[in-house]
């Protein structure tokens, strides 16, 4: 059955370009700890990382359920849109909160990709997921913002030119609310890396290009303040349904990858003179993934539907984000399980994928934060942080 929300033509389309990276080229990529510029700029040239921008901006204007079946393509077909998924909730910030000013200058510079506006830090090794208790500060001087501190898990600042950074602006000490006084900067990194902003790349389990920065007396124009001072932590949490939403539909497009890997791997694998697909104890594994990831769509398309009607559906877009890493993780396990030695080899891309997939249960939010955010926001309980 096809929905509203399905976009086929651009599905084919997406599927037809990630046929041009196949297994090997992330496997390379993944060996190497390298930036799949290759695939980010076929996606770039495409138009697709521009899928969000408005075309008076040069972008392709389309609503968030393209977006969605963009991503949940990329991953369906065996990649990974993490190398460049954040240029389509970034500049969310810039295009809801940005001056015209700003929006004539950068966007359509990000549309035709001359500019990648990729890199968003707002995590701090002190802070984690308490947001308001970040120490990065940023004083004005004249017509400047002198930005000092420390960030970690900005992914992709090694390979973006642009990002958006939170920092605060008024001592926590100075403000009503704990959750005042932050401000958003657009900051041009061309300009200062390797001067006033050092990045030292971070190796993880999985190939993220990950980072942590660190600013000394670090000069951003004070025309890069996007929206008011003191008011950055609310434009920042006004993307982030948006980009649970997205996150969701990779989520979506693994734990299909992982199901259709493991039935075909199934159904071709023969031992005792059988196919295994005929074991029930390898049928119902994968049968019962396939039932979480349907389950799962169903929420994230009521989300993208609440969302695209002009609503902020937080309830929905949380759950979405949960339920889809939960469905991608089951899928994850019973495709691992399935193969099993050869699971953990290389050439089957299973290994990498289980890596991959597993991010989702800690990012960009994590399973507990989404559970404490049910239980105050929506039942009705104390806040437990």
């Amino acid at each position: 059955m096809t929905y509203p929300l399905d976009h086929p033509e651009i599905r084919e389309a997406v599927a037809k370009l990630c046929a041009g990276f196949p297994g090997a080229y992330w496997r390379q990529c993944d060996r190497e700890q390298a930036y799949p510029t290759a695939f980010v700029q076929a996606l770039t040239e495409a138009g697709y990382l521009a899928a969000l921008i408005p075309e008076e901006y040069g972008g392709l204007g389309l609503p968030i359920s393209a977006a969605c079946a963009i991503l949940e393509e990329i991953h369906r077909s065996g990649g990974n849109a993490a190398a460049c998924h954040a240029q389509m909730y970034t500049m969310g910030t810039l295009l809801r909160h940005g001056s015209d000013a700003q929006k004539a200058h950068y966007l359509p510079q990000i549309a035709d990709g001359s500019l990648r506006l990729q890199a968003f830090g707002v995590t701090e090794p002190t802070s984690g997921t308490d947001t308001t208790a970040l120490r990065t500060t940023a004083r004005r001087e004249g017509d400047l913002y002198i930005v000092n501190g420390q960030k970690i898990w900005t992914s992709r600042a090694e390979h973006s030119d642009l990002m958006l950074l939170l920092c605060r602006t008024t001592p926590r000490e100075d403000c009503a609310k704990k959750t005042d006084g932050l401000s958003v900067l657009l900051v041009d990194m061309r300009e200062v890396r390797g001067k006033s902003l050092t990045i030292r790349p971070i190796r993880a389990m999985m190939n993220h290009a990950t980072t942590e920065l660190f600013f000394d007396d670090m000069p951003v124009p004070a025309a890069n303040l996007i929206g008011a001072e003191g008011k950055g932590f609310r434009y920042i949490l006004s993307g982030m349904n948006a980009e649970r939403i997205l996150i969701a539909a990779e989520c979506v497009g693994d734990a299909k990858w992982f199901t259709e890997r493991a039935t075909a791997y199934a159904n071709d694998r023969t031992v005792f003179a059988r196919p295994i697909a005929q074991n029930q104890g390898i049928q119902f594994p994968i049968a019962k993934a396939y039932t979480q990831t349907r389950a799962a769509e169903l929420m994230l398309r009521e989300a993208i539907r609440l969302y695209e009607a002009g609503g902020n559906p937080g309830e929905e877009a949380n759950l979405a984000k949960m339920l889809c890493a939960d469905a991608s993780w089951a899928a994850a396990e019973a495709c691992l399980q399935t193969h099993g030695g050869f699971g953990f080899a290389e050439e089957y891309d299973v290994e990498r994928k289980y890596r991959e997939t597993r991010l989702y249960q800690v990012a960009p939010i994590s399973t507990n934060l989404i559970l404490s955010y049910i239980a105050e926001h929506v039942l009705g309980m104390p806040r437990s942080y």
